[in-house]
């Protein structure tokens, strides 16, 4: 699912306007006729409402959702926010409609005329939609502090008011919605941590926009959906045998820390590598052949730490580098000559990342399109601090374009940015993740997909959609304060079954 600026699903309004044909008053019908059904199949009607405006195409969706639901023997209450001229062409044509029904409108022109909500009333917002390009100010920022401040239950229309579709509103007012409707596609502002608490729960209603205008538009931003992950997954041959599915080498583990290369192994296993070697210090032999007894070993010549490989790396098809390994000063050696000397992509993660963060000069070492799978705080110590999650993400794409690297910044949403300036967010996961030992999984996981002939750009967008998928299968068995990093490895099989 492409994810537009909000000038490209203005032209996506107009492009249906032309090609269609539809007018505008009925296209702005029907995307409020999809609104009504969803709050009939969510039970809202009965319920009595009290519906904010404003003058903009965004108020006409309200003032049409007003009506419908007075129609519909829903007691209703129209709040319009005034400011002496003439809404758009669609809004004056929906308050003509509303004010043959004789409906109760309230015009809001002064903070005199802002007054309690009643309690058991669910609020309609549709002050503002997707055009918004400045912060809210005065009177309009008092009327949603108001709503906020109601306790409520607030239903977005299209976005919640206040907030922008394509940069950060940190410190603006905005409507804390329960629920936002988002007409036809996702935007960038509901897949960023800082506006977690604003949107509420997203639900993306299909108002029947003309899909050839998605043929026009460049694609930048997507959201990966299974539909795109089954067009991507390769079904194996019947004839097939573990040669055909590449030899991976982890790089993992060090003194207290075996438990990630563990990790890190069986993710790799379970998401179909053909072999498996795994380099670990002495210290870790016995966990490793014990735990994971598929997998091959190769054992440091130091007992706590890894620091030397004795092996032509080029014979394995991936190596991934970094669950465990620790920041040991002869680790940091080992990592710089591994880079120098291995000239297929790698996977770099956990302390692999925080050795490059404190040697940038490895980082012109790395293959072109290696894979990096940072979380925020490493994603800040390899590439710097920003002021927000939407300068983090243009920061993101612009460093995998520089360094000509698929760059995963881990979250709820997992941005996958590509050497070519495109990029993807992920729709599976949930918060039950955010332990100790995922990130270990996800590396195994990615590792793997490359080991077995995808490029780095499917691997990893594949890994990060199943690695998600897999904590939503453990988290509804086992609930997401229970479950562990083991459980996401325990559940890939269940995510891999579910693309057949």
């Amino acid at each position: 699912m492409q994810i537009l600026s909000a000038e490209e699903i203005r032209a996506w309004d107009d492009y249906t306007i032309m090609h269609e044909p539809i007018t505008s008053i009925a296209l702005m019908e029907r995307a409020v006729s999809v609104c009504f059904e969803w709050l009939r199949n969510w039970s809202y009607l009965g319920k009595s409402f009290s519906v904010f405006c404003g003058k903009g195409n965004n108020g006409g969706d309200g003032l049409a959702l007003a009506r419908m639901l007075l129609e519909n023997d829903s007691p209703v209450v129209i709040y319009i926010l005034e400011f002496g001229h003439k809404g758009t062409d669609d809004f004056q044509a929906n308050l003509a409609r509303l004010h043959e029904r004789k409906a109760d409108i309230r015009f809001i022109q002064t903070e005199e005329n802002i007054h309690p909500i009643p309690a058991d009333d669910i609020i309609i917002d549709a002050l503002f939609g997707s055009g918004l390009n400045r912060p809210l100010e005065g009177l309009t920022a008092k009327l949603v502090r108001h709503i906020n401040d109601s306790g409520n239950e607030i239903i977005s229309i299209d976005i919640p008011s206040g907030l922008f579709v394509s940069k950060s509103s940190k410190g603006n007012p905005v409507i804390k919605a329960s629920h936002t409707l988002s007409l036809q596609c996702y935007k960038l502002a509901f897949l960023v941590a800082e506006n977690s608490l604003l949107c509420g729960k997203v639900h993306v209603l299909d108002i029947g926009l003309h899909q050839d205008y998605l043929k026009t538009v460049p694609q930048k931003l997507s959201l990966v959906d299974k539909s795109f992950i089954r067009s991507i997954f390769k079904r194996r041959n019947e004839f097939a045998h573990k040669g055909n599915f590449g030899h991976a080498l982890l790089l993992a583990g060090s003194y207290g820390k075996m438990g990630a290369a563990a990790l890190a192994a069986k993710a790799c296993l379970r998401s179909g590598v053909g072999l498996l070697t795994v380099h670990i210090p002495k210290c870790g032999y016995e966990v490793m052949q014990t735990s994971i007894p598929e997998a091959m070993v190769l054992v440091d010549e130091d007992e706590k730490v890894n620091t030397t490989i004795n092996e032509d790396l080029s014979k394995y098809n991936v190596i991934g580098i970094g669950p465990g390994i620790g920041t040991d000063e002869k680790t940091k050696k080992l990592l710089g000559s591994v880079l120098s000397a291995y000239k297929k992509p790698v996977i770099a993660d956990a302390d692999a990342l925080n050795i490059i963060s404190e040697n940038k000069e490895l980082f012109q070492k790395l293959s072109p399109y290696s894979v990096l799978t940072p979380h925020p705080k490493e994603f800040e110590r390899l590439f710097g601090e920003e002021e927000n999650d939407f300068a983090r993400i243009e920061s993101v794409q612009r460093n995998a374009a520089s360094l000509q690297c698929v760059i995963v910044l881990k979250g709820h949403y997992t941005f996958i940015a590509l050497p070519d300036g495109k990029g993807y967010f992920n729709s599976t996961g949930n918060a039950g993740m955010a332990k100790g030992g995922s990130g270990d999984v996800l590396t195994g996981m990615v590792t793997a997909f490359l080991a077995q002939g995808y490029s780095s750009v499917y691997a990893a967008i594949l890994a990060v959609y199943l690695h998600g998928l897999a904590g939503d299968f453990a988290a509804n068995y086992l609930s997401q304060q229970s479950m562990l990093a083991s459980d996401i490895n325990d559940c890939i099989g269940q995510a891999i079954s579910s693309l057949s």
